[in-house]
């Protein structure tokens, strides 16, 4: 089966569309986070937690790019996937762009609130962009969004 991720294009007031490389400091974007129905059902109850680890360090994993989110959990089935669709006040940002950064994993220690790995600076398999932010409560979800499943006959339809 193959599956497309639907987005609408509605922004609320105050908020970005990507327009720069680099997310300024103290602007809000929309972001996305990938993840199970399950872990999704959670996160819409609770809000996020930071993550212990990863290439960041603490943190809650998002990113501009919806194709990137999408992506997640990582071989895991694309209809057991949903992307939480959020905004973002990213505070101070720092860009890591290189593998054994030396901020790679501290930067929150040094003031900063996200930490933004560009698109194709080799940090990522996949060359698309991602962000870690340090704390949860900058992050508003928005909804989630679901993959469309698309049919033989070009057509799709959603799964419930």
């Amino acid at each position: 089966m193959q599956y497309q991720w639907a987005e609408d294009d509605f922004l609320p007031v105050g908020v970005f569309r990507l327009v720069t490389d680099h997310p300024q400091n103290g602007k809000t974007y929309v972001m996305y986070h990938g993840t199970t129905r399950e872990n999704a059902e959670s996160i819409m109850a609770s809000g996020f937690e930071q993550s212990e680890d990863g290439m960041l360090g603490q943190g809650v994993y998002l990113s501009r790019d919806l194709q990137k989110a999408s992506r997640y959990p990582l071989n895991h089935p694309e209809w057991d996937r949903v992307v939480l669709k959020v905004v973002v006040n990213v505070g101070e940002v720092i860009a890591i762009n290189y593998q054994h950064h030396p901020l790679q994993k501290t930067w929150h220690d040094y003031g900063y609130d996200t930490a933004w790995v560009p698109p194709n600076c080799g940090m990522v398999r996949s060359g698309l962009e991602e962000n870690c932010v340090w704390d949860p409560e900058q992050i508003q979800i928005i909804k989630a969004i679901e993959p469309l499943l698309q049919t033989n006959y070009g057509h799709f339809v959603f799964i419930l």
